[in-house]
């Protein structure tokens, strides 16, 4: 039975994985109690040991999200800090994150899917930051992941129009992993969900913080940061099991210690 967080983010369990689905309709627009919801969800599949993915999602077949509730964030920086920090929080955790953008991903709707780790997207799905056209710009995340995903030409492009662009073309510029049919799209988000469980969860987490910490800085630097989790995880039992198991032609059984 699914469970109902702040009354706008239906939660779901899978197997390992937690399927997070933003409800408000008509849009999904992105207000407080989405991000709150959003939050909430994330940490309790963080506190959850037996969580090894996220799926975040829209509810319904147009919108993933449609953007920020403008009138929402309109009070002052304070909504804006909290929803770009669940931005953050969502690069940030030991959990493989999925976006199965099932619609339209305008503004903040498409920077929370630029937070993911994966993005996979239904045939009709749509992705724009539209913010220039209001005389404003993104505020979560937008200027500075994009040009991270697709490269600083196509993204001043986006970002300077304010064109949106459709599941093809993101594909094609590599915003997005794979196009499904829209009926699909929930069983592929879980498929990729399921494989990336699969994988050694500390090793996971690692290769995450060391993409993310490593991007800013010279490559030098940025190799230190790889060789200092390298290392690190070299002496843990899960990558004794890894070894072991290829060894021993099987498949490893990953503890997460």
């Amino acid at each position: 039975m699914a469970q109902v967080l702040h009354e706008v983010i239906r939660v779901e369990r899978d197997g390992s994985t937690s399927v997070l689905t933003i409800d408000h309709p008509p849009a999904n627009a992105i207000n407080g109690d989405v991000v709150a919801g959003l939050l909430e969800g994330l940490a309790h599949a963080e506190a959850d040991e037996s969580c090894r993915a996220l799926v975040i999602t829209g509810a319904g077949p147009k919108f993933f999200s449609a953007g920020a509730d403008v009138t929402a964030f309109s009070a002052g920086p304070e909504g804006l800090e909290v929803a770009l920090g669940l931005t953050v929080k969502i690069e940030a955790s030991r959990l493989p994150v999925i976006a199965a953008v099932n619609g339209i991903a305008f503004g903040g709707g498409c920077e929370l899917s630029m937070a993911c780790d994966i993005r996979i997207a239904s045939q009709n799905a749509r992705f724009g930051q539209p913010e220039i056209k209001l005389g404003i710009i993104p505020g979560w995340g937008g200027t500075q992941r994009l040009p991270r995903l697709i490269g600083q030409s196509r993204a001043i492009e986006l970002l300077l129009t304010g064109d949106p662009i459709d599941a093809d073309r993101a594909l094609q510029i590599g915003l997005i992993s794979e196009v499904v049919d829209s009926f699909d799209l929930p069983a592929r988000a879980l498929y990729w969900a399921g494989l990336l469980a699969s994988r050694a969860p500390l090793a996971l987490a690692a290769t995450k913080r060391v993409i993310h910490a490593g991007a800013p800085l010279p490559i030098a630097d940025a190799l230190k940061v790889e060789q200092r989790e390298f290392v690190g995880l070299f002496t843990t039992e899960d990558a004794a099991e890894g070894l072991t198991a290829f060894m021993q032609k099987r498949q490893p059984e990953w503890k997460g210690k």
